[in-house]
This record gives C-alpha cells, sequence and structure tokens, in this order.
C-alpha cells in the first residue's frame, strides 16, 4: 500500500471518529436541552443521528475497501451549558467536518477514487444543510446589539 492511500486511509479514520462523535453529540444534546424551545431542539438533534450514522456506515465500509481498519476511537464531546451553546457547538462541527470533507474529496481525486469523490461531494451537501439550519436558529438566539 502507497504512503498516499495510507494517509487517507488515517484521514478517513478520523472522519469516521467525528461521526461517531457527532451521533453521541446529537443524542445527548437532545436528551439534554431545556426551556422554551426544547421540543423543536429535540427533534432537530434526532433528526441528525440518521445522516451521521449513514456517513460513519460509509467512512467505515469505505476503510475497509481501501484495504484498512475502522477506528474504534470516538472523537470528544464538547460539553454545553445551555442550548444556545449546543447549537453554538453543532455549527462548529459541522463548518469543521464540511472543511474536512473538502480536503479529502481533493485527496480523492489525487489517487482517482471518483466514487469516493463523489460520495464526500453528497457528505459536504448533507453537513452544509445542518450547518445552515443551525445558523438560522442560532440567529433567533443571540441578541441582536
Amino acid at each position: 500500500m502507497n504512503t498516499q492511500l495510507k494517509d487517507l486511509i488515517e484521514k478517513l479514520n478520523q472522519d469516521l471518529a467525528a461521526e461517531y462523535q457527532a451521533v453521541i453529540m446529537y443524542n445527548t444534546y437532545a436528551a439534554g436541552v431545556l426551556g422554551e424551545h426544547r421540543q423543536q431542539l429535540r427533534e432537530l438533534f434526532l433528526q441528525e443521528i440518521p445522516d451521521e450514522m449513514e456517513h460513519a456506515k460509509y467512512l467505515a465500509d469505505k476503510i475497509v475497501a481501501l484495504e484498512g481498519n475502522p477506528t474504534l476511537s470516538i472523537g470528544k464531546v464538547p460539553k454545553a451549558e445551555n442550548d444556545c451553546e449546543m447549537l453554538e457547538n453543532v455549527l462548529k462541527a459541522e463548518a469543521e467536518t464540511i472543511q474536512r470533507y473538502g480536503q479529502r474529496r481533493l485527496e480523492a481525486e489525487e489517487i482517482g477514487d471518483l466514487a469516493l469523490m463523489n460520495d464526500l461531494e453528497e457528505m459536504i451537501s448533507d453537513e452544509t444543510r445542518h450547518k445552515e439550519e443551525c445558523e438560522k436558529i442560532l440567529r433567533g438566539f443571540i441578541p441582536k446589539i
């Protein structure tokens, strides 16, 4: 296995750990959300879990297809003291994921894996929709000065 492919597998494993983290974060935040917007935010968080699980399943399968071993590690889930912090943490995680997947797409192109390139573009679209939804919700949480 060449160095470029080993590096890609390692980075895909980092992405996989981040997807596992996202599932736990969304589940934990759904349980812990409080206040007048509890039901809406709970549903928002719970609705994201299947997408993140699909991304995790895809990444694990792709890593095996590339002759790697899927990670058993999970990224650190940030604590949040309130609903606004939950949304800010989700927004930050989504933005980081979009950036990573953009880089991963370029790396897939370098090794000529057209399927991975295409699938990463779809995952970038999913994560961008998640990010934009959080941005819209946060506009209502953050007081305008």
